[in-house]
Parts: C-alpha cells; structure tokens; sequence
C-alpha cells in the first residue's frame, strides 16, 4: 500500500496527532513533537501546505520514526 498521493493537511495532522505527536508551532511548516516513554522528544516537520504529497508524507514518517504501515493503518481510521 502505497502513501496517499495528494494527502489534505489536516487529516496527516490528525493521523500524527494519534500517534502522539502535538504540534508546537506553525508557520511556513509546522513543527510537531512527541514525549516518547523514556523521556526523548521525536521531532516531526512538514509544510504548511493545504495538500501533502505521498513522497513529503514518506520523508516525514522515515525521520519520525514510523513504520509505513503503523501511517496508513492510522490514516485510513482518521
């Protein structure tokens, strides 16, 4: 399964939101971050654009961490 191509923002923020990441500032991207249980924060960036591409959403889930499965799962729920 592929990422979804043209993604709309606010349901990739809704899915990152799920997987416990709270955005702590926006701008021209918007920087997201997640406590993790050993006390280490995973930083998260993307842009602040109305529609993500699926190669920006890979990028994104490769540097925070996430399995392409564990993004999709989420998403398609969200």
């Amino acid at each position: 399964m592929k990422f979804p191509r043209d993604a709309p923002k606010r349901k990739v923020i809704k899915t990152f939101e799920i997987l416990g990441f709270r955005i702590v500032r926006v701008g021209n991207h918007i920087s997201m971050v997640r406590e993790n249980p050993d006390g280490s924060k995973t930083p998260l960036t993307m842009p602040n654009h109305e529609r993500i591409k699926g190669s920006t959403s890979r990028t994104i889930c490769r540097q925070a961490g996430i399995s392409r499965e564990e993004f999709l799962k989420i998403y398609e729920e969200a």
